[in-house]
């Protein structure tokens, strides 16, 4: 037996805490006791219900090495949790098996590694086979081990000295791999949580369904070039996730907006029926005012053409993307002046509000709806402050909440500076402006071509707000066009 340094044994359990990813730690396992034993091949099985499934395998002499990736799937058909198996046998009794020799072994069906050995021109001799037990005593796993050799590569029996040292470093094993379980455990949990809400907000609003998504395609595209080309401003892997949760969240404020701002299709949105119902009934009202009043009918007749030509000023006016001052001019003449009502009583032909609202000049919204509007940052950060993002995490509530900022100060909530403004911030702003832009199905605008679109967004470049960089970057990439 070789001897095995205790310090060894701390460094590989530094190492075993430090992995998180299952490839990665299962090979990390198998590795070291292989070289521990110096045996030529190995398997670390995963416990999953009443099977074991196959996860990394290694045999040195044939040059075989077989990773288990990240997400799963099946290396190899799983093992049974039966008797007929030694594998099996350890997990079910939590017991360490040293065998020297499988085909002097009546115990177990071996007739796997027979089959294996005769398509591989192989001889399975030794075997060792250890269960992972974690540190509640349950069975979580078995490291087999194959073929132990004597330092001239003669095949030998597993000494029973290493017995100890391996079901240690199995035990290592399993806490690690619990971990790592519950590390990816947690992960899904939170991205599960992302996708619930994005499809929350998605399904209050239809005119906004697209947008996260696009956003993150974008976002993922933009990343992976980045990388491709070798730009010093790349992510480094620990920062895409947390800088792609930032993207998908970044409007989970839109929840509490309600809907009739979010979604407001026209200047008066819902009020815009009623606005026509009142213009109708009055037109209506002053042609039977010219039927029954001969001697008020040519003066009811010239209020009933210039209703007419209200209410089609009104709808003219309540869904076109811009104003021109006459046509401002016409609605602002509206003021105070008042209309028939089916009982013949006399009130306002439109409201403050309506008449407000009929005015904006760009969009549909009103200085308070755009307001409103734009608290869905304020709403972002604090949502997402109640939730505890950790580690590589912290600061996406941060990046969501900011994505309204401007390099000069001039966005908002806060009014923050360049200084204060991290490259995911920048990034995501430019990714945000540029769907909103190109975006098919707003209610209150055209979608833009991409080349006007980024002249849009160069503009803002120049007025010092956009880091054009960045910009610059994302438009070689060509990350925004569409599949």
């Amino acid at each position: 037996m070789r001897p095995y340094d205790s310090d060894r044994l701390t460094a590989i359990a530094i190492a075993l805490s430090a992995e998180k990813r299952l490839g990665a730690l299962l090979d990390l396992i198998l590795s070291e006791a292989m070289s521990l034993t110096h045996c030529d091949a190995g398997t670390v099985y995963i416990r999953e219900g009443e099977v074991l499934r196959f996860g990394n395998m290694v045999t040195l002499s044939k040059g075989i090495r077989v990773t288990v990736s990240d997400e799963g799937g099946d290396v190899l058909p799983p093992v049974p949790l039966d008797r007929h198996h030694v594998c099996a046998c350890a997990a079910l009794d939590k017991r360490i098996i040293n065998i020297p020799d499988v085909y002097s072994a009546a115990d177990f069906d071996f007739s796997g590694p027979r089959r294996y050995d005769a398509l591989n021109a192989y001889r399975t001799c030794s075997m060792l086979v250890v269960p992972m037990e974690d540190e509640r005593g349950r069975c979580i796993g078995v490291l087999q081990l194959i073929n132990a050799m004597d330092d001239e590569g003669a095949l030998i029996p597993f000494d029973a000295g290493y017995e100890k040292i391996v079901s240690a470093l199995t035990s290592l094993a399993a806490v690690s791999l619990n971990n790592s379980r519950l590390s990816k455990a947690v992960y899904d949990i939170l991205h599960s949580f992302v996708t619930v809400m994005v499809d929350a907000v998605d399904a209050r609003s239809p005119y906004n369904a697209n947008h996260t998504r696009s956003m993150v395609r974008c976002a993922e595209r933009f990343l992976a070039w980045l990388d491709e080309t070798g730009s010093p401003l790349r992510f480094a892997e620990e920062e895409k996730d947390p800088f792609l949760m930032s993207v998908w969240l970044h409007d989970i404020g839109k929840l509490v907006i309600p809907l009739e701002i979010m979604d407001k299709p026209t200047r008066l949105g819902s009020a815009g029926e009623r606005v026509l119902s009142r213009l109708c009934i009055a037109e209506l009202s002053e042609r039977l005012r010219a039927a029954t009043r001969p001697e008020e009918a040519e003066e009811a007749l010239r209020e009933s053409e210039r209703l007419r030509e209200t209410a089609a000023l009104i709808r003219r006016a309540n869904a076109a993307p811009f104003l021109d001052d006459d046509t401002l001019a016409a609605l602002r003449a509206l003021a105070g002046q008042d209309c028939l009502t089916a009982d013949g009583a006399r009130v306002p032909l439109l409201s403050p509000d309506e008449l407000e609202s009929l005015c904006v000049r760009r969009g549909t919204l009103t200085t308070d709806e755009r307001k409103e509007i734009e608290n869905h940052v304020v709403y972002t950060a604090r949502l997402l402050g109640q939730m505890r993002f950790g580690s590589d995490y912290a600061s996406v509530p941060l990046w969501a909440g900011a994505h309204h900022e401007f390099l000069n100060g001039s966005g908002y909530p806060e009014h923050l500076s360049a200084a204060q403004l991290p490259r995911e911030v920048r990034l995501l702003t430019i990714l945000d402006i540029y769907d909103a832009l190109t975006a098919e199905d707003r209610p209150y605008k055209p979608p833009m071509p991409p080349e006007r679109a980024f002249s849009v967004l160069e503009s803002m470049r120049d007025e010092g707000k956009l880091d054009g960089e960045l910009l610059a970057l994302f438009k070689r990439s060509g990350a925004w066009k569409k599949d």
